[in-house]
């Protein structure tokens, strides 16, 4: 049996990282566990301390993705993550319909705070988030 992955990131801003993060993978809010009506009140029976900041839970609306979790924590980012996000454009067409579709997309990113690295030709896009994590847009 194969089980599944969350993928997890720390952040210094939940709220406005999972924003950004909606838009570039067309996630959702992931609705709390049942029997749970709200996230806070399933964060409730954990016990955690009252300064342990915020989190967002993001997951795929059509259930194929890997779920996101985005938790504050109180250390600064200090060095290059040693695992990054693809984004795979979907879409079809010839080579370039489906790079105006990634031009597109990486337009959309800037301009909800992602900053372009580097472009590797007609491939892919290298990119950060409004928190300096890198991830690739093809």
């Amino acid at each position: 049996m194969a089980h599944r992955i969350d993928l997890t990131l720390d952040t210094a801003n939940a709220p406005v990282l999972a924003e950004f993060w909606k838009l570039a993978l067309g996630y959702v809010d992931e609705p709390p566990p049942p029997p749970y009506k709200t996230r806070e009140e399933w964060l409730e029976q954990f016990d955690l301390p009252e300064d342990d900041g915020e989190g967002a839970w993001l997951c795929d609306p059509d259930g194929v993705g890997p779920r996101l979790s985005l938790l504050d924590v109180p250390e600064p980012k200090v060095a290059k993550n040693r695992l990054h996000i693809d984004i795979r454009v979907s879409g079809e067409g010839s080579p370039e319909q489906r790079w105006a579709q990634v031009t597109e997309h990486v337009e959309r990113l800037t301009a909800a705070g992602g900053k372009v690295l580097r472009v590797d030709g007609r491939h892919h896009v290298t990119m950060a988030d409004p928190e300096g994590n890198e991830f690739c847009v093809a």
